[in-house]
């Protein structure tokens, strides 16, 4: 559920709205159990449930706002990153990692889905290339070329919070 749920995130920019999509994916996944084929990929099947849900409802009604258009809503953040355990659970380290998800979470925002997508899935879900290219439905080859241009996009965006990166390292 921590995962749909920081996928609807970062999908839809919204608390309520990330909420309404996880909630609308776990009914369509429970309606279409008997689709289940057991002894796959489960993660995969809900995200690719996610992903299709968000894009048919919530991104056709949303496709020209800007990314830049804020409603304040979306400057929250998500509050995954305040149940991640920390290695030193001290003051310094809340305070940094909270700065951290925060940086993260506004270079996200700024990048465009399509290139968005496959960081969430590959980088942050776990998910293999092959996977991506599943619940995208894409060739591997254009989730691999997104995932490049993605984190570039994200290391510019954070290159003035981590300093400049080293070559290649946003190809890692």
């Amino acid at each position: 559920m921590d995962h749909l749920y920081r996928m609807a995130f970062h999908l839809a920019k919204e608390r309520d709205e990330a909420q309404d999509i996880v909630q609308e994916t776990c009914v369509r996944a429970l309606a279409a159990y008997e689709q289940f084929t057991p002894g796959s990929n489960m993660k995969a099947w809900l995200t690719k449930i996610l992903y299709n849900f968000f894009f048919d409802h919530f991104h056709q009604k949303k496709r020209w706002i800007s990314v830049e258009d804020r409603t304040g809503k979306g400057d929250e953040g998500s509050d995954y990153w305040d149940r991640v355990p920390a290695q030193n659970p001290g003051p310094e380290s809340h305070i940094l990692l909270k700065e951290r998800s925060a940086k993260i979470t506004d270079a996200l925002r700024k990048i465009p889905g399509e290139f968005r997508a496959p960081i969430l899935l590959v980088d942050m879900g776990d998910f293999s290339y092959a996977e991506a290219a599943e619940i995208l439905s894409c060739p591997v080859g254009t989730v691999r070329s997104r995932l490049s241009r993605g984190r570039r996009l994200l290391a510019n965006h954070l290159k003035g919070y981590i300093g400049a990166p080293e070559k290649g390292a946003a190809e890692k």
